[in-house]
């Protein structure tokens, strides 16, 4: 990878750049969901695409989450590729059955013999003031599936890489895209690459606790640790880029080194991905280095409000991570 090809880009224009490349690369590649084509998504991120590919390759399709699925698994069986689009990942629970019941076992009740190809991309998470209807992070629930991987990369880079992946996994793949992070920018290389599904990344190297994030917590987790350095406590910010499949061995070595765990995600504490995460690090040889109880910071048990002060409340925020991570860190010393 040379510097030249490297430039700055937004993680909504990371997300629109794989799925151009995907797309001319293999024409069995296409996009299905409300509003994709002549008005270029809820978000933009398809904007131009229906001009390049037509509306063979980027359907527009009825406001039925159920036909979305349906159409997707189908033409998946079929042997094409399809991205649907989930305008919210709140209405992803019109295509449960669809995914839950069709998709995810599919190739297992064949025995192999029949793959679902497919990717959803659900943009997720609170932050925009949408109200109760519109801001869920349902990842805990697709994670607890067998049969669906389920991605939430954090920074724009890993939203390309990851893509390109999905999109040729030969398995359904929930791609979950959360809204804060549209806007973000970092550095994404202009050829297409892929990043391997279940490789966390370790965004900054620490000795005095480990804290496990995904999606938007990740830029909130290094932000809190910058501040926590300041106060002499370094931590370790290791994101886990994708939910399933889990890299265990990273959260394990790190929590190994570091001797103590803060969990941070954005979806409620009760049945969370936190409480999956405390088991991996209690069940691991981890366990025998800990200095302190594991530790999990989640969003509220409560439907996300739309005062944008509560709202605020009912998810982490940089200063609460803070605050967590300092208890954690003197903790047991």
């Amino acid at each position: 990878m040379s510097e030249a090809t490297v430039r700055e880009i937004t993680y909504l224009e990371a997300v629109r750049e794989a799925l151009i490349q995907e797309m001319r690369r293999d024409p069995n590649v296409f996009l299905l969901g409300e509003d994709i084509g002549v008005y270029g998504g809820a978000f933009g991120v398809t904007r131009g695409m229906l001009e390049e590919f037509g509306p063979e390759r980027v359907r527009d399709t009825p406001i039925s989450e159920a036909a979305i699925a349906g159409a997707a698994t189908g033409a998946a069986l079929m042997g094409m590729r399809p991205v649907m689009e989930i305008m919210f990942m709140d209405f992803i629970t019109i295509a449960m059955n669809q995914l839950v019941n069709q998709a995810a076992k599919i190739r297992f009740m064949f025995g192999g013999k029949a793959s679902i190809p497919m990717v959803i991309r659900a943009p997720a998470g609170s932050g925009t003031g949408a109200a109760a209807q519109h801001c869920q992070s349902l990842e805990a629930w697709f994670v607890h599936v067998p049969g669906i991987k389920v991605v939430a990369p954090a920074v724009p880079y890993d939203a390309k890489g990851l893509l390109v992946t999905a999109i040729r996994d030969n398995n359904p793949v929930l791609f979950m895209e959360h809204k804060l992070l549209y806007r973000t920018k970092g550095p994404v290389p202009e050829e297409l690459y892929s990043i391997p599904l279940g490789q966390a990344a370790v965004r900054r190297e620490g000795h005095d606790v480990t804290i496990l994030a995904y999606s938007v917590m990740v830029p909130r987790a290094l932000e809190a640790a910058d501040q926590l350095s300041q106060e002499g406590i370094e931590a370790e910010v290791v994101d886990l880029r994708t939910l399933k499949p889990l890299d265990q061995a990273t959260i394990v070595a790190s929590v190994s080194k570091t001797g103590r765990v803060l969990i941070v995600h954005e979806a409620p504490r009760t049945g969370g991905l936190g409480g999956e995460l405390t088991a991996v690090v209690a069940e691991s040889e981890a366990f025998d280095y800990l200095d302190a109880p594991i530790r999990r910071l989640a969003g509220r048990d409560i439907p996300i409000p739309y005062n944008r002060t509560l709202e605020r409340a009912a998810v982490p925020q940089v200063e609460d991570i803070v605050a967590a991570a300092r208890e954690l860190a003197r903790e047991g010393r």
